[in-house]
């Protein structure tokens, strides 16, 4: 499987990590690009992410990247954590970045798309962009973990974000453990 990874100028840059690596494990070629505030919160918040380690990283600003055609075969894309700003620009056909450009593809040609949106509270044009979003068949994945599985740690709560977003994606994944019943 081939997987667009966009990660955006939200906070929650760490989902975004353990997902690139929970995909890698998975033997999923990826091609990543990051905006510059990004960039900057990931540095804040994960340190060094050495993300040449994951797959090819392009420059979000390159609109000849190859991942920018629709004949670059992708199956699918993640934006994670999309930005409010991101969500909107996709949800109006903004493609002025890798990221929007890549999420524009996938619609056009019919790819799996996942947003991330992390922060909160939201707007109500966000949530406009994004009820706009799930129209056009996007699947709006909120990271917003879980505790029926009792998470013990915060990389609990990342492996719970990381597995939805696999599952959404088709991958079969172990990461969190599914619900089972309340008497199970």
């Amino acid at each position: 499987m081939r997987v667009f990874v966009g990660i955006t100028g939200a906070s929650g840059t760490p989902y975004a990590v353990r997902l690139l690596s929970a995909l890698r494990d998975a033997g999923v070629s990826l091609f990543i690009a990051v905006s510059r505030n990004g960039m900057e919160i990931m540095r804040h918040e994960c340190g060094d992410v050495n993300l040449k380690s994951f797959g090819r990283v392009y420059d979000n600003d390159d609109l000849s990247a190859p991942v920018c055609s629709g004949s670059f075969h992708l199956d699918a894309a993640v934006v994670i954590p999309a930005s409010c700003n991101t969500i909107s620009r996709i949800a109006y056909g903004l493609a002025d970045t890798v990221i929007t450009r890549v999420a524009l593809v996938c619609l056009k040609e019919g790819r799996k798309l996942v947003v991330v949106p992390r922060e909160t509270p939201v707007a109500a044009p966000t949530l406009r962009a994004m009820t706009a979003l799930a129209e056009m068949g996007v699947v709006v994945l909120p990271a917003s973990p879980a505790f029926y599985h009792r998470p013990r740690s915060v990389d609990d709560m990342l492996d719970f974000i990381a597995g939805r977003v696999m599952d959404a994606l088709g991958i079969s994944n172990d990461l969190y453990t599914r619900w089972s019943g309340a008497h199970s």
